[in-house]
C-alpha cells in the first residue's frame, strides 16, 4: 500500500472509531433517558453537579430554532445539517494537513451532528436531551452527550489554533531576532 492510500486508510480508520463510539454511546444514553427518565420528575445525581431530566428538543443547541416553523426547521436542521456533515466528513477524508488535535476535533463535532441528526430523522425532528449541569445559581442547558462531543470537538479546535498561533509567532520572533 503506497502512502497516500495507507494516510486516507488510517484517516478513514480513526474516523469510523470517533463515529461509532460517539454515536453508540449517545444513543444508548438517549435511549436510557427516554426510557428511564420518562416517568420521573428531575433526578440530581449525588453531589447535585449533573441534574438528568428529559426533553425532546425540536431544535438545536440549547433548543435555537425551535420557534421556527416545522418546514424551514426541517430543512435546516435536517438537509442543511446533513450537508453539512457529509461536506465536513469529506474534508477530514480528503488530503487537508490537519494537526492530530484539529482532526479529533473536527471528527468528535462530525460524531456529534451525525449522532443528532440520526436522532431527528428517527424521532420526527426531534432530538433527546437530558442533561443540565448546575455550579451554585449558575446552570447550563439541557442538552445531551452528542452535544458534548460537539463543544469538546470545538474546544480541540481553538486550542490546536492557539497552538499554531504561538508556533508561528516564535517563528516570526527568531527571524526577527536573526536580522
Amino acid at each position: 500500500m503506497n502512502k497516500p492510500t495507507r494516510f486516507r486508510a488510517i484517516r478513514l480508520g480513526a474516523v469510523l472509531l470517533v463515529l461509532v463510539c460517539t454515536v453508540g454511546c449517545d444513543q444508548a444514553t438517549k435511549h436510557f433517558a427516554r426510557t428511564e427518565l420518562s416517568q420521573l420528575a428531575p433526578q440530581a445525581l449525588p453531589g447535585g453537579f449533573v441534574e438528568l431530566t428529559l426533553a425532546e428538543n425540536p431544535g438545536a443547541f440549547l433548543s435555537l430554532g425551535a420557534s421556527l416553523p416545522a418546514t424551514v426547521r426541517g430543512a435546516l436542521l435536517t438537509l442543511a445539517v446533513g450537508l453539512g456533515l457529509a461536506i465536513l466528513l469529506a474534508y477530514l477524508l480528503g488530503g487537508a494537513r490537519l494537526r492530530r488535535l484539529s482532526f479529533l476535533g473536527l471528527a468528535l463535532i462530525l460524531a456529534g451532528g451525525t449522532s443528532n441528526l440520526v436522532d431527528r430523522l428517527a424521532r420526527h425532528g426531534l432530538v433527546t436531551d437530558f442533561m443540565v449541569i448546575r455550579a451554585g445559581p449558575f446552570h447550563t442547558g439541557i442538552f445531551n452527550g452528542a452535544d458534548l462531543a460537539i463543544v469538546a470537538g470545538a474546544l480541540m479546535l481553538v486550542l490546536s489554533l492557539r497552538a499554531t498561533t504561538r508556533k508561528g509567532e516564535a517563528r516570526g520572533s527568531e527571524k526577527d531576532s536573526s536580522t
